[in-house]
């Protein structure tokens, strides 16, 4: 019978486009079995026991590390985070701005709570620009983060799983704090008018991906926080009250 990793990383090179035959080359399973995990054969007999991983049947189930740092690194991988194999295991990284260093320490704080096990790593791969990036190393990163696929996130599509929506909608502030530090802003917007110069707080969102800018509208919608859509990429959070709403959980960029 093959490991439960095995086929973990089989169906999540098929997720990604292989065929049989590619992913055979690749895990040295036999294309028939291939063939037949993808049709959803055997799944009955890897059916995994309470409290252990439902996608590769590991010891523990990692969904239920953490819920509130899950969130939040959902939320930092869906803007800045790119997950790709590394020989026996995979790897999440998250790329962050040193100008922020309070916001790569909440990521890496994130990444440390969720993959409790496993080494979280922040290095700096060129000196020369500012772009630092969080990197742990697990198993589990395509069972917590299924978006996972080929291509930008922007051209394909990124829809949530039941689980993973149901810990967005108990921890919506961890979540729309996390999109807002990856793809978003807080800045003084002035506007010139009758002479005048007037001055206010607002936040902007921006992202390629239509998908992930209606998880961002979702969820302001869910914490009553109103919103205007710009244009296709940028979402603006302009009323007094709505940025009063999300300074009391985001704030300035630090």
């Amino acid at each position: 019978m093959r490991s439960n990793l095995q086929y973990s990383e089989a169906m999540a090179l098929a997720a990604r486009g292989l065929n049989a035959r590619q992913i055979e080359r690749r895990t040295g399973v036999p294309r028939s079995t291939v063939r037949d995990w993808r049709k959803g054969l055997g799944a009955a007999r890897r059916s995994t026991r309470s409290g252990t991983c439902p996608s590769c049947g590991g010891a523990r189930d990692p969904r239920r590390l953490c819920r509130p740092s899950y969130g939040y690194l959902l939320a930092m991988y869906l803007g800045d985070g790119s997950i790709d194999r590394v020989r026996r295991t995979w790897r999440l990284r998250i790329s962050l701005d040193s100008r922020w260093p309070g916001i790569a320490r909440e990521c890496v704080n994130s990444m440390k709570a969720v993959f409790n096990e496993n080494r979280v790593l922040l290095y700096r791969p060129d000196t020369q620009s500012r772009c630092v990036v969080a990197v742990v190393y697990s198993n589990h990163v395509v069972c917590l983060f299924p978006q996972h696929g080929p291509g930008p996130k922007h051209r394909r599509p990124i829809e949530l799983a039941n689980w993973q929506a149901d810990l967005v909608r108990e921890e919506p502030q961890q979540f729309l704090r996390g999109l807002i530090h990856s793809d978003g802003c807080r800045f003084t917007n002035r506007v010139r008018a009758a002479g005048k110069t007037y001055a206010y707080p607002r936040y902007n969102f921006t992202n390629a991906s239509s998908d992930i800018g209606g998880l961002f509208v979702a969820t302001c919608d869910q914490l009553g926080i109103e919103w205007r859509q710009m244009n296709s990429r940028n979402i603006s959070i302009a009323r007094r009250d709505a940025v009063a709403r999300l300074d009391r959980f985001v704030g300035p960029k630090r």
